[in-house]
């Protein structure tokens, strides 16, 4: 090989490194960019959880069963409609001491709105229906 082939097949070796270098870090920034947006979404669904429609909204009732947990009860009222994550209702319930042993999960049917937050969902949840009766939105 002449001098002048090498110095291409360096040349070219190098443009190419490069190249693979600028395609790697644009994808570590995408996906930083990405992680990033939807790890700020998921944190303001936690701390400002909005109603699914504006008021008035419309009346949905909701039944839980007995042994049911929060996470399939998050999950219910999502497919729902009621809620957008389930996964931020779970976070949720945590704070607001929701299926833990002072609030445990209550058996019965509540009338929930889709106009409601999740903060007001659970803190009628945590009340419980007692008696079979039908809770009330507040």
């Amino acid at each position: 090989m002449s001098n002048t082939t090498n110095e291409i097949n360096k040349v070219t070796g190098t443009i190419i490194r490069v190249s693979w270098k600028l395609i790697v870090y644009a994808v570590i920034v995408l996906a930083m960019y990405e992680g990033i947006s939807r790890g700020y979404q998921f944190g303001h669904d936690i701390f400002y959880s909005s109603g699914m429609a504006s008021k008035p909204g419309v009346d949905m009732r909701v039944t839980i069963g007995e042994g049911e947990k929060v996470a399939d009860i998050g999950a219910a009222l999502e497919k729902g409609g009621l809620i957008k994550d389930k996964f931020a209702f779970v976070i949720q319930s945590i704070f607001y001491d929701y299926g833990g042993s002072e609030h445990p999960v209550e058996a019965g049917t509540y009338i929930l709105n889709n106009s409601m937050t999740s903060k007001e969902i659970i803190l009628i949840l945590r009340e419980g229906a007692g008696d079979g009766k039908e809770g009330t939105e507040e």
